[in-house]
C-alpha cells in the first residue's frame, strides 16, 4: 500500500465519508459510526460539528452491551 503524499486529499475524503455516514446513521454499524465521529471529533470543520461528534460518540457507546464495553476497553489499554 503506497503512502499518501503530504498534498493529498486524504482528510477531506475521510471527512466527507464520515459525514455520509452520519447522514444515513440507521443503515451502518455502530462500529462505522463510532468511526466516523472519532474523524469528525477531530477533523470537523466547526466547533459545533466536533461537538456534535463527540456527542453522538457518547449515545452511541451507551448503546453497548457492559461486557462487550468492557472487553473493547479492555484491549484498547492493553495497546
Amino acid at each position: 500500500m503506497p503512502l499518501q503524499p503530504p498534498s493529498s486529499a486524504w482528510p477531506a475524503d475521510r471527512v466527507a465519508e464520515a459525514r455520509a455516514v452520519i447522514a444515513d446513521i440507521a443503515h451502518h454499524s455502530d462500529l462505522l459510526i463510532r468511526l466516523a465521529c472519532n474523524v469528525l471529533a477531530q477533523h470537523g470543520e466547526t466547533p459545533a460539528e466536533r461537538a456534535d461528534a463527540q456527542r453522538l460518540l457518547v449515545v452511541v457507546d451507551a448503546r453497548r452491551p457492559v461486557r462487550r464495553a468492557q472487553r473493547e476497553d479492555q484491549g484498547r489499554a492493553a495497546r
